[in-house]
Order: C-alpha cells, then structure tokens, then sequence
C-alpha cells in the first residue's frame, strides 16, 4: 500500500518490516513483510519514500533507543518542541501506570516523569 502526500508530492510506502535480514534495503521490495514489526521491536518498522529528485529515503522507526545511542552523561532537550513532545510521551505511559496502579492518582507523578523522561533519552529501560 502507498500513500500519496499531495501536497508535497511524496509517495510514501506503507509500513514494513523486513522478512529476512537486510531486506529493508532492497529497491526492488522483496521478502519486506507488511505492517510494523512483530511487538513494534524497535529499530525494526520502516517505510520508504522517495523525494521530488528522485532520491530514495528509507525511515525507521525507533520505539526505545539502545544503550549508549545518546551521551548518557546529558539529558538536553534541543527545543521546547522536543522537550515537550518528549512530555507527552511521558504522560501516555504514565497513564498507563496509573491505569496498572489500579487507577488511583499518583501523587509522586514529576518524580516519575522525570525518571522516564531520563531513562527515554539514555537508552535504558523505562519505568512501568
């Protein structure tokens, strides 16, 4: 399946994720498995595009970034827009670990955003 964006003249593949290994990286599409990845594995979900040069792009998706993939001694935002969008994934899993706490108001919830905002951008494993 293919999306066209029509106005910025993009075609955009749907999402894949590669039946064999490397197959993400062959033009010709072969052995690419339909949908994202089986338990959305990061580094493993990708669609492809190409832009009005006629140069091919490949996007991956990254659900949780792997060790040492960022300066662990920083935890920097670039922008308010990153850092709030990194905000906002924060609320949604804490949503859901209010939801696993039985649903009850969490009144330690900046320590717990703080901690999942810091293991998000180091690599580690989040907090439930």
């Amino acid at each position: 399946m293919r999306r066209t964006d029509h106005t910025r003249g993009a075609e955009v593949s749907g999402v894949f994720h590669p039946g064999s290994p490397g197959a993400q990286f062959r033009p010709d599409g072969s052995d690419r498995v339909s949908g994202p990845a089986p338990e959305r594995k990061t580094y493993s979900s990708f669609a492809t595009f190409s832009d009005p040069d006629g140069n091919g792009w490949l996007l991956q998706e990254i659900t949780t970034r792997l060790p040492d993939r960022i300066d662990a001694a920083e935890t920097t935002f670039a922008s308010t827009a990153d850092l709030a969008a990194a905000m906002r994934r924060a609320a949604l899993a804490h949503g859901e670990h209010e939801k696993r706490e039985g649903g009850e108001y969490d009144v330690n919830w900046p320590d717990w955003y703080a901690d999942y905002m810091v293991a998000e951008q180091h690599g580690v494993e989040l907090p439930l």
